[in-house]
């Protein structure tokens, strides 16, 4: 297997909820305009949409250019291509690489996580990124020798594969763990580059047991959720549905209604474009405003439910968090996404087995508290 150490460097942003009417307008920029790895060619009517957003300039501005079948939007190398934004009920989370944080202006409505962030991503020797089953097939080889070596993580699983984010800082200590595991190879100039295994100690300590990790309360929300994905070339057609989703919309699932006593649903809704790649989370009742023949799933169709980690908020120093989750589903031969937000973490798992997610998980809980 290999690792891959990508280019990207990820800050990881809280954004309150009664700020959001002034980032608006770099978020939707940050979503539609800048395409990562092709030209896509779009009409007249979503630019006038995009435009009634934006307040953009005529066409002709810079990134779009007068095609004879209409405007295309060129490949912009240095526009953002590490762009995720989750919505919980708590606040938006950002995880953008540095050119899309320039885009994003300090104000007292956004809270920015001190550390850069690298992304890691794990793939098998012909190259395919391991597909998202997701973050319990690295929970042995990446995520447990992580927690061992007090390595922080944050996770992000989309519809195509699984992001490691580790501090920059960290990274030497993550590449000396794992390099038994795996080969390393660093991105440089989109080319990958070996990262020399060093046999010798260079004074690492070997994994050591340290305290206790701390046990954090879960809890599992009545929404169903969908994992999707999308043509970046049909994103247009969506436009004007996801902007309203994410921006304007902020009425409860009609599940929480109707869920009976005792049931509660959560807002949560996660849209990343990665190098060109789109997925999404979002409840069952959200999809029903989406066109349903442009959203992608598999052929099962599958649904989705949460697993909420934590009481109060986690903080990023603190090791072992995804560990506790992973772990335990990936022995009981489980697939979960994993969605790390600024405050809390999320793990969605199959609905049908739902049950004993809980119950591998309490159990997990109650072998570490006692």
């Amino acid at each position: 297997m290999e690792l891959h150490i990508l280019e990207h460097r990820v800050r990881v942003l809280s954004l309150a909820r009664p700020g959001l009417w002034l980032y608006t307008h770099p978020l939707i920029k940050l979503l539609f305009l800048p395409r990562r790895s092709r030209g896509v060619r779009w009409g007249h009517s979503f630019l006038a949409t995009a435009g009634s957003f934006l307040q953009m300039p005529p066409i002709g501005s810079e990134g779009l250019v007068l095609g004879a079948q209409g405007p295309t939007l060129r490949d912009c190398r240095r526009g953002c291509k590490f762009f995720s934004l989750t919505e919980t009920p708590e606040d938006y989370t950002l995880m953008v690489d540095e050119e899309g944080f320039k885009e994003l202006p300090p104000s007292e409505f956004l809270q920015v996580a001190e550390a850069t962030w690298l992304v890691l991503n794990v793939s098998s020797h012909s190259g395919a990124a391991v597909q998202a089953a997701g973050v319990t097939k690295i929970a042995r080889s990446v995520i447990a020798p992580l927690a061992e070596h007090h390595v922080s993580v944050l996770m992000l699983s989309t519809y195509q594969t699984d992001f490691i984010l580790v501090r920059e800082q960290d990274l030497s200590v993550v590449i000396h763990t794992l390099a038994q595991e795996f080969d390393i190879y660093r991105e440089v100039g989109g080319e990958p580059v070996p990262v020399a295994r060093d046999d010798s100690s260079n004074g690492f300590p070997r994994a050591q047991h340290g305290p206790s990790p701390t046990v954090h309360p879960i809890q599992s929300p009545e929404n169903r959720f969908c994992v999707l994905t999308l043509d970046p070339e049909t994103l247009p057609a969506i436009a004007t549905t996801l902007i309203d989703v994410l921006f304007y919309s902020h009425s409860p699932p009609k599940e929480a209604a109707s869920g009976g006593p005792g049931s509660s649903s959560i807002t949560f809704f996660a849209f990343s474009l990665i190098e060109g790649y789109i997925s999404i989370v979002m409840d069952a009742e959200t999809q029903k405003k989406f066109p349903s023949d442009l959203l992608l799933t598999s052929s099962s169709g599958e649904l989705w439910r949460m697993v909420r980690i934590g009481g109060q908020p986690l903080g990023f120093d603190e090791c072992g968090i995804v560990a506790q989750i992973a772990g335990p589903l990936a022995a009981a031969d489980i697939s979960a996404y994993y969605i790390s937000t600024f405050n809390f973490d999320h793990a969605l798992v199959p609905e049908d087995g739902i049950g004993s997610v809980i119950k591998v998980l309490q159990h997990r809980q109650e072998g570490l508290g006692s």
